[in-house]
């Protein structure tokens, strides 16, 4: 992805980090559980009103693995997988640990609240774009 497109993907949606277990799918580690109501729909539509999806989860190796072609079966293709850039990075020198998600939201089973139902969600995030397109800048703020 080249810088313009990169920029052009930055302002016009929000970085969504969302958990695989109990969120997209029912709770049944290290088996992939039965697909939440809702979960792929609602992710494909935020992904395609102009979200970055990071699949951000706690299965690594070949479970994590699963987890993204179960996905992608499904049509669902994340941004990047445990990481804020598509290529990852390295943790020590071993690709194989998952780090720090940074993300203006993050969608998971284990919020306060528990998971809300996934046509909600997708309102939340639709109210939280409308708003950021509403809000002026901070320097226009100053003077009315």
């Amino acid at each position: 992805m080249d810088m313009d497109t990169e920029k052009t993907t930055r302002s016009k949606g929000l970085t969504i980090a969302v958990d695989f277990d109990g969120t997209i799918v029912e709770h049944k580690y290290p088996s992939i559980g039965k697909e939440k109501p809702f979960a792929i729909d609602t992710l494909k539509a935020l992904a395609g009103d102009g979200h970055r999806l990071i699949l951000w989860t706690a299965r690594d190796g070949n479970l994590l693995q699963e987890a993204v072609d179960f996905c992608h079966k499904r049509g669902l293709d994340f941004y990047a997988v445990n990481s804020n850039h598509p290529a990852g990075y390295l943790f020590q020198g071993r690709s194989d640990k998952s780090q720090k998600v940074i993300a203006d939201l993050y969608i998971d089973d284990h919020n306060l609240g528990g998971l809300p139902d996934w046509g909600d969600i997708y309102e939340m995030v639709s109210g939280i774009k409308q708003e950021r397109k509403k809000k002026r800048p901070w320097y226009k703020r100053l003077f009315k």
